[in-house]
């Protein structure tokens, strides 16, 4: 694939404007075709199915590369939240921190890495302790933050 960017946890693309963008590649360990408690369609459908622990790309492979994570430790297994964001198990430290390198390896030199956390259930802090990147810049006042990270 010749494509700019890597989005290596899509989900349903919710934050994205244009869900079929044609300069990303949408990655995701899981399909999903599903109608929600409340009615509402889940589908989640990569263009790739993979592992953010071990990408499926050569190093240097991306421009961008979206990191957005889940985010949940505690969520049931079968609940909407879980279906739709997806969850962390035990060994998330290790995930998450193998996900950073794996992120950086596959970024081109000067590639920017964005990611995405919301620190309802895990704090920030505790994530960038996992990781000795450093990001350069983001949002910190919301329980949603937006990083941005530069492989220099």
């Amino acid at each position: 694939m010749d494509k700019a960017v890597l989005d290596v946890c899509c989900g349903s693309r919710m934050f994205w404007f244009d869900k079929e963008e044609k300069h990303t590649v949408f990655m995701d360990n899981r399909v999903v075709h599903e109608t929600l408690c409340d009615g509402r369609k889940l589908d989640i459908e990569p263009d790739v199915v993979g592992d953010f622990r071990n990408i499926p790309f050569p190093d240097e492979s991306f421009h961008l590369v979206v990191f957005d994570p889940p985010h949940l430790v505690s969520a049931g297994e079968k609940s909407w939240m879980a279906k739709k964001y997806g969850r962390l198990t035990d060994t998330w430290r290790d995930d998450l921190r193998q996900g950073f390198s794996e992120c950086m390896r596959v970024l081109k030199p000067n590639g920017v890495m964005v990611f995405k956390w919301n620190e309802e259930q895990v704090k920030l802090r505790d994530i960038l302790a996992l990781t000795e990147f450093q990001p350069l810049f983001g949002n910190r006042r919301a329980n949603t933050h937006w990083l941005v990270f530069l492989k220099g």
